[in-house]
């Protein structure tokens, strides 16, 4: 991919990347037939608020994000989250490649990158096991979803 590179978000970027974490999530929604997951009823002044906090980093390839992620410490804990790829560009890496550039921009003393996911996202979760992360528990949501946690040790 040439041009990729991965870089803190700006309030610029709120538009195009709440457009881009939508497009990549009704795929979830349609997969779990719930149109209400967090990450499409998100506003654009809550992810601007994040964003301004400096937790949202953005995978671009020339002038177009293709990927967001968010890393939000917590002690020795960084937590991952919303994580989006665009559509058309899932399965091409941009998800891994945002999960190790997670790992450098967590803070000097972190020791775990922990996220979740829903249990009936098998390629995420395959993913995520893949790069390291192994599964700690599950969180019964409502019928239509159990959130499936999982972390990584650092070294």
């Amino acid at each position: 991919m040439d041009g990729f590179h991965i870089t803190p978000a700006t309030p610029a970027d709120t538009g195009e990347l709440l457009t881009l974490q939508y497009a990549a999530y009704i795929t979830e929604a349609r997969l779990y037939e719930k149109w209400d997951l967090p990450p499409l009823t998100e506003t654009r002044e809550q992810l601007e608020r994040v964003i301004a906090s400096g937790e949202v980093y953005k995978a671009v390839i020339g002038a177009r994000a293709v990927g967001k992620i968010r890393v939000r410490p917590d002690g020795e804990v960084a937590h991952v989250g919303r994580i989006a790829v665009a559509p058309d560009l899932q399965g091409m890496g941009v998800g891994t490649r945002l999960l190790a550039a997670a790992e450098d921009f967590a803070p000097a003393g972190t020791r775990r990158m922990a996220l979740f996911t829903g249990h009936k996202s098998v390629p995420n979760i395959r993913l995520y096991e893949r790069l390291g992360y192994r599964e700690t528990h599950r969180v019964p949501v409502d019928e239509q979803v159990t959130l499936v946690h999982l972390a990584k040790e650092l070294v």
